[in-house]
């Protein structure tokens, strides 16, 4: 069960600022674009959701890090991304096989997953065997085992069915004797007539004997006026010609009636036999659920695996004292970004120094540093290592941020106004363990109302709500 008390809270202003999902510009790069080289979809919706909410279970925390950090030494992260690659979005599957709305070329990407599972245990073998950490083994076991499930997939659905249920051949062949005898049926009518022909000659003697299909009177048996007087007993007549008499026998009618009603018996049984597939589905659906679930989670850790890699990234610790520790960190994104290299800074807050006045010029790089500060602390809490050489951080409840100036005008609010409504919910709403970044409060108006304003920020911020504050300003008064 989730509370909201398991995760660091963020609120909008800040998703918005920190440009966690959305960049604030067309142009722009997000902290999720950035890191988001997930092999399936699931997997990116989950880094979606690990980004928005990052999580104050520390031991939680370390157990991601462990795994990371294990896929990281034996390069395992690459092998195990390839095979996730070929596994669609089979989240999405499972909630329309749920909600009974699956279509078939569903079950065929369920039925691709399946077949993928044994690969991708073959690859987190070494993992469980040479550097065992207890998430992966727990991921591992909630894989879970659908090798029969595989097996009735690939007997009951074709393989390329077509899109939609009512065009019919979703259903394999060799899968259900009804539905092939209709089939059968349908596809060779003719073959049966001619075998049927040839066995009533045998029987009665007569080689003039013909069976012959219209469509009034359907099916029938024609002999001459001549031969009419041998016709068997069972005969019942039909019809009466100027130099023919026409017949049909029970076994002809019952034909006639299968081969006029296989087409449509054939889909509705082919309807029927998908519903008893996806009810079979739906007895399962718990244990394929936490498969997809433990797939997106496998997908996530190989991803932070391969983003540390790539960008020579470190590991995080947590430590219970309150404070944020960095050395030469960096900016992700605008390091990704820059075409020149970017030049790492420290961070350090801690019981002592809970606030921070930075100032400098304009394009000195204050906001940069600011925002580097919150996405090491966001990304740690979300289990990833972090663009620094090293972090240390405590106890974060929730990240504030105050930065930039827009006016809002759509709903009549000045730069000053926005400012001061977000100004005011971070000194209500601020604990001791929150991390608040003030860019510039006060600037959007006169220059002694804003010192005042600034001033009394940062006396509220460090005497009584005693947060760790990283505070920027151009008020050398402060």
């Amino acid at each position: 069960l989730e509370q909201s008390s398991d995760f660091i809270a963020l609120d909008p202003v800040t998703r918005r600022n920190l440009e966690i999902i959305e960049p604030l510009f067309e142009h722009g790069t997000s902290l999720f674009q950035l890191m988001n080289d997930c092999q399936t979809a699931m997997g990116g919706r989950f880094l979606s959701r690990t980004l928005m909410q990052p999580i104050r279970d520390t031991a939680l925390l370390d157990a991601r890090l462990d795994a990371t950090q294990a896929l990281l030494q034996g390069y395992h992260e690459t092998p195990v991304r390839l095979i996730l690659k070929e596994i669609s979005d089979i989240e999405r599957v499972l909630s329309r096989v749920a909600l009974g709305s699956a279509r078939p070329r569903d079950l065929v990407q369920l039925r691709h997953a399946c077949a993928q599972l044994p690969f991708l245990r073959h690859a987190l073998q070494p993992l469980l065997t040479q550097t065992p950490t207890v998430l992966i083994t727990q991921l591992n076991d909630e894989l879970g085992d659908f090798h029969q499930l595989h097996v009735h997939l690939m007997a009951a659905i074709a393989e390329n069915p077509p899109v939609l249920l009512r065009d019919g051949n979703v259903i394999a062949e060799g899968f259900d004797a009804e539905l092939d005898e209709l089939r059968q049926i349908r596809d060779h009518a003719g073959q049966f007539l001619i075998d049927l022909e040839i066995q009533e000659r045998e029987k009665t003697g007569i080689n003039t004997l013909k069976i012959g299909y219209n469509r009034v009177s359907g099916y029938y048996i024609e002999l001459t006026r001549a031969q009419a007087e041998q016709a068997p007993e069972h005969y019942i007549r039909r019809q009466t010609l100027k130099n023919a008499e026409r017949y049909i026998t029970p076994e002809l009618k019952s034909f006639e009636d299968k081969v006029l009603s296989s087409e449509s018996r054939a889909l509705a049984r082919e309807k029927l036999l998908f519903e008893h597939l996806l009810n079979e589905l739906r007895e399962n659906i718990a244990a394929l659920q936490m498969m997809s679930a433990a797939i997106a989670q496998l997908d996530v850790l190989t991803n932070f695996a391969h983003q540390a890699r790539l960008r020579q990234w470190s590991r995080p610790e947590f430590s219970p004292e309150v404070g944020v520790m960095i050395q030469a960190g960096r900016h992700p994104v605008v390091e990704a970004l820059s075409k020149t290299a970017f030049t790492p800074n420290d961070s350090s807050l801690d019981h002592q120094h809970r606030m921070a006045i930075i100032t400098g010029p304009n394009m000195g790089g204050k906001s940069t540093f600011m925002r580097q500060t919150a996405l090491i602390s966001l990304l740690a809490y979300c289990g990833s290592f972090v663009p620094a050489q090293s972090a240390k951080l405590g106890p974060i409840d929730r990240i504030f941020t105050r930065i930039g100036s827009a006016d809002d005008l759509s709903t009549g609010k000045s730069t000053f106004m926005v400012e001061m409504t977000e100004t005011s919910q971070i000194l209500h709403h601020a604990t001791q363990q929150s991390l608040v970044l003030m860019d510039e409060v006060g600037r959007g108006t006169s220059t002694y109302d804003g010192l005042s304003l600034a001033w009394a920020c940062v006396l509220d911020l460090t005497k009584r709500i005693q947060c760790l504050c990283l505070f920027a300003t151009h008020y050398f008064e402060l």
